[in-house]
């Protein structure tokens, strides 16, 4: 196993990792189906620290797969089983979400998160073994990183409950600093347009997994209830707000502000708020369905929370990591941050709220395209 090289022409994602993403679907559809299901119940405290830990676990170990295959990625037999075994622990871990949320029994979440660790620990221990000096010294760290972490999950399953929260945020704490550490000798060889677009891909398919959640949510208080009048307006504005979080998302080239690892490290950490409010847009509006049909106890400003809020904390952090590094002048570098508010503000509106968000969001999308196209047309000085 070799680096691959930084400036390597047409480098694109591989089937073997459109498949790997795939698999992420069935774990990010289990843990916004619990997060619906908490905050429909009335039970908001309980269900975002689940989502919170559950997505972590789920956003930690495909970005830990797709930074390593940026580097090593060889396609060979061997690299493939080890990549289908992490693919397996995927899916245990997502068996395992209903009961991490309605009991706190991390049994099967922690065994699907070892099975994925531990392959991941393999592919380090074979780029180790092809490498010399502080590629490999990098590539050891790594692997001692990612074991000494898994052991500390433990205390998911040994200490009381009451202890989850901290054993979360410590051995959290202790996982996002293995990369950090790992490659303090050597910085491995990502490339950034592989890096983008492999982010990119993960977006459509979490953004894809809302527009399921919601079909879905939508389709079964129809069958149940036949109030098409007020659902399809919420219908409809979801999937407004979902088609301009896909186009704001991708209206720059982000792989040009990916020069630096530091820059590459922040932009992919913060991806953890990018992804998590994406899907929780799903739930919310799963949420938002079920109130006017008197699915759930929450008050109609509530249920509107539940998809204004993670609309605008979509808007906030795309805006904070990924799109004002293209943005030119206060206008453009305005947009996203004043709709931002403005879906939070579309709360107060009630069963309005979701399509009024929706229109907002649209309303973002043209008025980046108007300010894009302006700036494209003005004579040069």
């Amino acid at each position: 196993m070799r680096a691959r090289r930084r400036d390597e022409e047409h480098r694109a994602a591989t089937p073997l990792e459109l498949l790997f993403d795939l698999c992420f679907v069935v774990a990010i559809a289990q843990a916004g189906r619990q997060l619906a299901e908490a905050l429909a119940e009335g039970h908001p405290g309980h269900g975002l620290a689940g989502y919170l830990m559950l997505f972590f676990a789920i956003w930690w170990a495909w970005m830990n797969f797709s930074w390593f295959a940026s580097a090593y990625d060889t396609d060979d037999p061997l690299y493939r089983v080890v990549t289908l075994v992490q693919m397996a622990g995927v899916l245990i871990l997502a068996a395992g979400v209903p009961r991490a949320f309605a009991e706190s029994d991390f049994t099967l979440v922690w065994c699907g998160f070892l099975v994925m660790r531990l392959a991941m620990v393999t592919q380090w221990l074979r780029a180790a073994y092809g490498s010399r000096g502080a590629e490999r010294r990098t590539a050891l760290s790594y692997a001692l990183g990612v074991t000494v972490c898994q052991v500390g999950w433990l205390g998911l399953l040994l200490l009381p409950k009451a202890a989850v929260p901290v054993v979360f945020v410590v051995v959290g704490a202790l996982e996002l600093a293995v990369p950090g550490l790992a490659e303090r000798g050597w910085r491995t060889s990502w490339h950034a347009r592989h890096i983008a677009e492999r982010y990119g891909l993960f977006t459509i398919i979490v953004l894809g997994e809302t527009i399921a959640a919601a079909t879905l949510a939508v389709q079964a208080a129809l069958d149940e209830h036949h109030a098409p009048g007020s659902l399809l307006p919420i219908a409809g504005g979801g999937l407004l707000l979902v088609f301009a979080a896909y186009w704001i998302y991708f209206a720059v080239p982000v792989h040009r502000h990916l020069r630096t690892s530091r820059q590459a490290f922040l932009w992919g950490y913060g991806h953890y708020l990018v992804f998590g409010s994406a899907a929780a847009i799903g739930a919310g509006i799963e949420v938002a369905v079920r109130e006017p049909v008197g699915r759930t106890d929450l008050s109609a400003y509530q249920a509107a929370a539940c998809v204004t809020v993670p609309g605008a904390l979509f808007l906030c952090t795309v805006w904070l990591i990924h799109s004002r590094h293209h943005k030119r002048g206060a206008a453009q570098q305005l947009v996203l941050p004043v709709s931002a508010l403005l879906v939070l503000a579309c709360t107060v509106a009630g069963r309005a709220a979701v399509p009024a968000a929706g229109l907002v969001a649209a309303a973002t999308v043209a008025a980046g395209v108007h300010l894009t196209s302006r700036q494209d047309t003005a004579p040069a000085e």
